[in-house]
C-alpha cells in the first residue's frame, strides 16, 4: 500500500499526469512494480492509461470525498462561503490544519484574467498564509518543534509544490509573533507572503461545543484590487459577520471536533520529514482500463468487494495487487455518518478480515492518512486530500466526458459529442468531441454553436426545460422525455443522422447531452436505436458516475 500511495502522491505533484518511466524515476521503484500498481489503480477506475501516460481519473476523488464527508464542514459551510464570495466579488476559502501546514477544504473563486489558483486539497506552509497563525495559536510544544525541524530541513519550501519556492528566509520568531498576535486579535493577514501581489485576511470558525478552531475562513485578493490594509479595514467586518453565521450553522448541526483533528492522540504520528509522508517505496503502471468500475463507493458490501477483487485477480493475474485494492477501499469506509470507526466497523464496512483491515489502518496511520481517536476508533486526516484531489478538483464536465466520448467513438467508429445549452436557451454549444477515424465524418469543432431546435442534442436539452420556451412542438419534446433520447433523421442536413441522450447531475437535473452523429448511408434510423443507443446510454452513465464523484463537493464548469 505504501508503494501505491507513493505513486498517487507523485501523480498529484505532477498535476495528474506522468509516464510510467517518469513514475519509475520519481518513486525509485522497478518498472514492473510501477506497471502492476498502475494496472491495479486503472482497474479500480482511479487512473486512466492514456497512450504512454498514466492519468488521474475522477473516481479517485472518492477517497478525498470520504474525508470531506466525514468532516462535514464543506457541506455545512460551502453555501455561506460561496455567498460571501459573490457579495465581495473576491475569492473565499476554507482551510483546516494538517500537521504544520494548512490544507484547503473549499474554494469559491472568481473567474478573472488575474485568477487565484489554489485548489481543494492544496497544502501550504503555515508561516506563509493568513490561516496559519490562527491555527498555530493552538499548537502544542511538540507541534512547534516539528515545525522548526521542517523549516530547518526545507528552508525553501520545496516540499510544498502548491507554492513557489521561498526566496527570502524569515526568522522563526516572526511567525511565532504572528501566531501570538492572531491569538489576541482573532484574525490574521497575509501580506504577500506566498508571492508578490497576493493578499488575504482570515478569521477562525470555532466549534461551538469546544471553542477550538474547526476551520479558517479567508478572503483572498491581489494588490491591484486591495492592499492588506484595505482587506482589514473594508472586508474584515463582513468576513467576521459571515463567520458568525457559519458558527451558527455548526451550532444548529451539532458539529463537534472529536473526529476532525489531524493530530493523533496516541500511537505513531507518521513521518515528520515532509508534509505528505514518504516519497519512496514500490510503484506500478500500465494495464487495461476498459472502463471498469472498481469498489469505490462508501458502502461497499462484503460480498461485492470479495467478488470484485476475485474477478479482477482472475482477469489481470499478477498485474492486479489485491492488497492495494483492499487497502484503498478502507479509506472509503468513512463518511458523513461514519466519521470515526473502530477496527471491527472498518472490517464490517469493507468485508475485509480484521487482520487485513488492521494492517491497512496501521499503514495509513504511519503515512498520516488516519489518526487514532477515543474508544479505539480511527478517523481520516486532511492528508487524504493529497491523494489526487488538488489536480482533479480543477476538472470540468468536458474534461470528464472527453475520455468516455473517445472510447465510444472508437467502439462505434462514429463521431461523438457533448453539448450544453447557452444562457439564452436558444442555442447549444459543443463542449467536447471525439471524431471518428473515417474519410467522411461529421465535422464540428468544440465551441461551435447551433440552433437548439435543429439538433438532437438541442431536443434532449429543450425537453428538460419548461414547456413553451422553444419552437420545437411540445409533442416532439414529450416523446423525447418519455423515450429518453432524441433521433434526428436528416432533418437538419441531408445525409446526417444523429441520436442523443441526456447527462444528469447529482440531483437528476439535465445539464448536458451526448450524441453520436453519422452519415445516413451507414446505419438506418432503426439501427441507430438498436445498435448505437445502448452504447450511447452506457457512455452517458459512465460520464454521470464520474460527474457525481467529482461534483460532490464542488461546482463543475459545464463549458
Amino acid at each position: 500500500m505504501i508503494r501505491g500511495v507513493s505513486v498517487l502522491w507523485q501523480l498529484t505533484d505532477a498535476d495528474g499526469t506522468l509516464s510510467p518511466s517518469a513514475l519509475e524515476r520519481a518513486t525509485g521503484l522497478a518498472r514492473s512494480t510501477v506497471d502492476r500498481i498502475t494496472s491495479t489503480l486503472a482497474r479500480m477506475g482511479y487512473v486512466r492509461l492514456d497512450g504512454r501516460d498514466v492519468v488521474l481519473a475522477p473516481r479517485l476523488m472518492d477517497l478525498g470525498n470520504a474525508y470531506l464527508a466525514a468532516l462535514r464542514l464543506p457541506a455545512l459551510l460551502d453555501a455561506r462561503a460561496d455567498a460571501l464570495a459573490d457579495e465581495l466579488d473576491e475569492s473565499v476559502s476554507l482551510a483546516v490544519g494538517d500537521g504544520d501546514g494548512i490544507r484547503f477544504i473549499h474554494q469559491a473563486t472568481r473567474r478573472r484574467a488575474m485568477s487565484l489558483s489554489f485548489r481543494i486539497g492544496d497544502l501550504l506552509p503555515s508561516e506563509r498564509t493568513a490561516p496559519g497563525p490562527l491555527l498555530a495559536s493552538e499548537w502544542t510544544r511538540e507541534q512547534w518543534r516539528t515545525w522548526r525541524a521542517r523549516r530547518a530541513a526545507d528552508p525553501e519550501d520545496r516540499d510544498f509544490p502548491a507554492v513557489p519556492p521561498r526566496e527570502h528566509a524569515s526568522p522563526d520568531a516572526d511567525f511565532e509573533r504572528r501566531a501570538a498576535r492572531a491569538r489576541h486579535d482573532g484574525w490574521a493577514l497575509d501580506d504577500q507572503l506566498i508571492e508578490p501581489g497576493l493578499v488575504a485576511v482570515s478569521v477562525p470558525v470555532r466549534d461551538p461545543g469546544t471553542g477550538r478552531i474547526a476551520c479558517v475562513a479567508s478572503v483572498v485578493s491581489h494588490t491591484s484590487r486591495h492592499t492588506a490594509t484595505d482587506l482589514r479595514d473594508t472586508l474584515l467586518p463582513r468576513l467576521r459577520a459571515a463567520v458568525a453565521e457559519m458558527e451558527g450553522v455548526l451550532r444548529e448541526a451539532g458539529v463537534g471536533l472529536e473526529s476532525g483533528s489531524s493530530e493523533p492522540e496516541s500511537g505513531p504520528r507518521g513521518p515528520e520529514s515532509g508534509p505528505r509522508g514518504p516519497e519512496s517505496g514500490p510503484t506500478e503502471t500500465a494495464g487495461p482500463t476498459a472502463g471498469l468500475s472498481g469498489p469505490t463507493g462508501p458502502t461497499m458490501l462484503a460480498t461485492g468487494l470479495a467478488a470484485w477483487t476475485g474477478a479482477s485477480k482472475q482477469r489481470l493475474g499478477r498485474e492486479f495487487i489485491e492488497s492495494l485494492a483492499r487497502g484503498l477501499t478502507v479509506l472509503t469506509a468513512f463518511g458523513e455518518d461514519r466519521p470515526a470507526l473502530t477496527l471491527t466497523q472498518v472490517a464490517q464496512a469493507t468485508g475485509l478480515a480484521r487482520a487485513t483491515a488492521r494492517r491497512a489502518l496501521i499503514t495509513y496511520e504511519h503515512l498520516g492518512l488516519v489518526t487514532p481517536g477515543p474508544h479505539r476508533t480511527f478517523a481520516l486526516t486532511p492528508r487524504v486530500l493529497s491523494l489526487g484531489f488538488p489536480p482533479l478538483s480543477r476538472t470540468s464536465l468536458p474534461r470528464i466526458a472527453g475520455p468516455h466520448l473517445a472510447d465510444l467513438a472508437a467502439r462505434l467508429h462514429e463521431s461523438a459529442s457533448l453539448a450544453a445549452l447557452t444562457p439564452t436557451g436558444k442555442e447549444i454549444q459543443y463542449t467536447a468531441r471525439a471524431a471518428a477515424n473515417r474519410v467522411m465524418s461529421v465535422d464540428i469543432t468544440v465551441g461551435t454553436r447551433l440552433p437548439a431546435p435543429a439538433t438532437s442534442l438541442g431536443h434532449v436539452l429543450l425537453a428538460a426545460q419548461e414547456e413553451g420556451v422553444s419552437s420545437v412542438p411540445s409533442r416532439v419534446l414529450k416523446d423525447v422525455r418519455e423515450r429518453g433520447y432524441a433521433l434526428l433523421d436528416e432533418e437538419w442536413e441531408e445525409g446526417l443522422r444523429s441520436i442523443a441522450v441526456p447527462i444528469h447531475d447529482r440531483t437528476g437535473k439535465v445539464i448536458a447531452a451526448a450524441n453520436v452523429a453519422l452519415h445516413a448511408a451507414r446505419r438506418t434510423a432503426q439501427e441507430c436505436v438498436q445498435d448505437i443507443l445502448p452504447e450511447l446510454r452506457t457512455t452517458a452513465a459512465r460520464i454521470e458516475t464520474d460527474l457525481n464523484v467529482a461534483g460532490r463537493f464542488m461546482r463543475l464548469p459545464l463549458y
